[in-house]
């Protein structure tokens, strides 16, 4: 993707599926958990902007969509931004933005886009501060979800679902060593997800 030399300027204001047929603790070290953000990661079509906002009711916690976060301190869309400034400098912002957002307010549940886990720094830095919870959806469940999205920038190519295939290949071991559970997402019982990732954090001791 090219970068021409040209910025979006930033105004001061900042604002703000899933039946789980499995779901498994990964690596799950012996940190306090109770003044931490939840932070969702996972594909496009995850569902984490569904399950977050759920979850954030179930809770009585802040939810956040990190794209939306983005989008309101640019004034534009993630999509101009890739178009504009390209996926590098996406990366930058998302990356910073994300920060922001874990130090600023631990009683959120922070949706985030598919590709926030690609920079090593953001993996550590959400792990470390944070509650991660990987909805994961194979990429043949990604594409039917997201086969009629126009504001996928990464999906305006002539093959989509080879494009998602190639995605998860990469990001799939990332969302991994990123999350402290994994979490299989469905459409069906969105609600039951929800009551399953409380369960982990419960039983985990963490939360």
């Amino acid at each position: 993707m090219h970068e021409p030399n040209h910025s979006i300027d930033e105004p001061a204001r900042l604002t703000e599926f899933a039946s789980a047929e499995s779901a498994s603790v990964v690596d799950i070290e012996t940190a306090q958990y109770p003044n931490r953000p939840i932070v969702l990661i996972g594909p496009m079509g995850a569902g984490k902007t569904t399950i977050g906002t759920l979850l954030a009711k179930r809770l009585g916690r802040k939810f956040v969509d990190s794209d939306h976060v983005l989008e309101d301190k640019t004034g534009v869309s993630v999509a101009t931004i890739f178009e504009i400034e390209g996926e590098v400098a996406f990366r930058e912002r998302e990356a910073h933005l994300l920060e922001e957002l874990c130090q600023s307010d631990a009683a959120i549940v922070l949706s985030t886009g598919g590709g926030s886990i690609l920079r090593e720094s953001t993996r550590v830095m959400l792990r470390a501060r944070a509650i991660v919870v990987y909805l994961h959806a194979s990429p043949d469940v990604s594409y039917e979800r997201v086969k009629r999205a126009k504001d996928r920038p990464l999906l305006r190519t002539p093959d989509p679902a080879q494009k998602l295939r190639e995605l998860y290949d990469v990001r799939h071991p990332l969302y991994l060593e990123t999350a402290h559970f994994r979490v299989e997402s469905h459409r069906e019982r969105p609600g039951q997800v929800i009551e399953d990732i409380v369960s982990l954090i419960e039983q985990s001791q963490q939360f």
